[in-house]
């Protein structure tokens, strides 16, 4: 079928009302305050449109890697609260402070910092990122108590006010994940008797959140949800009550009729069995389309459904459609909504050997947007 794409060859559209849903589902599920996480461009989706999709949601925050996206989101309009957690060594908190921004704190230099850039009526509000076994940033065990103090020490002079505590999870399994979770509420215990009591606690991503409510503790971190993707190898966003946001398609650029033994694409990795067609599709790594699916990768075009034939490359790929019906700006279906017929994102990211946070967030910017909403 024909239609009239928003770059003309390619685009991905984004359907804002399925992150509102999705939102609302999660947040009924958990019965838990949301964080819905907005970055690295909303994983792909456009962060400001998921920003105001998942608030509409019930998101009462937004969580950010840094503080250059969170600030986006407010020159975009954005109000809400937003925590940005991952900082660069001596970066300046003077801006974000003056603009709201809640800052993840993950050691002592930090947060004397968040406090040195708090003015008069305006506190840094901070998040105490706490290390409970991943290994990467947070407040290690063994600073737990001195952080602490001095936090505590902080907000009595109205310098800063401990908005929560959080950490990351593993998703290893359910026994480390619980271990980490022990971790984090015996911190949380040792910051309340150092005089802390922030509002906040918060452990769970979408995977955790929905597998482990023992950690949810009344405030859960949503990403990959909210877009309708699912955290799990053996349970899929129907599985889940989860809609995909993200659809993206091309329109066939050429289609060549050639006979048995034509080599296709770079390095010949396809050559035809029989006289056929091949169709060209406008999209490749240079748009986010990975590379390593050559030959896995599947299209649906028509109404029905073909795999990559050959070496996706950096603009373009083909697809081998047999004596199948297809027409020069024919739409190309590389992944969206598996309900509406469509492949899924995990067909891809399974054909890519990756997972499906990865084929969403890597789609290029040479990929224009269209929002609809559903």
């Amino acid at each position: 079928m024909m239609r009239t794409l928003a770059g003309g060859m390619r685009e991905a559209s984004i359907d804002v009302g399925a992150i509102t849903a999705n939102v609302r589902h999660l947040r009924r599920l958990t019965e838990s305050e949301v964080i819905a996480v907005v970055k690295a461009d909303g994983y792909g989706h456009g962060a400001t449109r998921a920003a105001v999709a998942a608030l509409a949601g019930g998101a009462t925050r937004l969580g950010v890697a840094d503080i250059t996206e969170a600030l986006a989101l407010r020159r975009a309009g954005i109000t809400a609260p937003i925590l940005a957690w991952l900082h660069a060594p001596g970066a300046s908190f003077a801006e974000a402070v003056s603009q709201g921004i809640e800052l993840g704190i993950s050691d002592i230099d930090q947060l004397q910092r968040a406090a040195a850039a708090a003015s008069v009526g305006r506190p840094a509000d901070v998040h105490l990122k706490l290390e409970t076994g991943l290994g990467r940033n947070g407040i290690a065990p063994a600073e737990y108590g001195v952080v602490f103090a001095e936090a505590a020490r902080l907000e009595r002079i109205g310098k800063l006010r401990v908005i929560g505590l959080f950490s990351h999870l593993s998703n290893t399994s359910s026994d480390d994940d619980r271990a980490a979770l022990r971790v984090f509420l015996d911190a949380s215990a040792a910051a309340s008797t150092l005089g802390l009591a922030p509002r906040l606690r918060h452990i769970s991503a979408t995977h955790a959140a929905i597998a482990l409510p023992e950690a949810r503790l009344g405030c859960v971190r949503l990403g990959i949800g909210i877009y309708g993707l699912s955290p799990f190898a053996d349970r899929s966003s129907a599985d889940l009550g989860l809609r995909p946001a993200m659809t993206l398609r091309a329109a066939v650029a050429a289609l060549r009729r050639v006979p048995a033994g034509q080599g296709v694409s770079y390095g010949y990795l396809h050559r035809t069995d029989r006289e056929t067609t091949l169709a060209l599709v406008p999209l490749g790594y240079a748009d986010g389309v990975p590379r390593t699916a050559s030959m896995r990768g599947p299209v649906s075009i028509g109404g029905r459904e073909f795999t990559v034939a050959g070496r996706i490359a950096m603009d373009q790929f083909v697809v081998d459609v047999g004596d199948h019906p297809v027409a020069v700006g024919d739409e190309a279906v590389l992944f969206g909504d598996p309900t509406l017929g469509h492949p899924a994102a995990d067909a891809w990211a399974d054909a890519a050997d990756t997972i499906n946070y990865e084929i969403v967030t890597r789609i290029g910017p040479r990929v224009p947007r269209r929002q609809v909403s559903s």
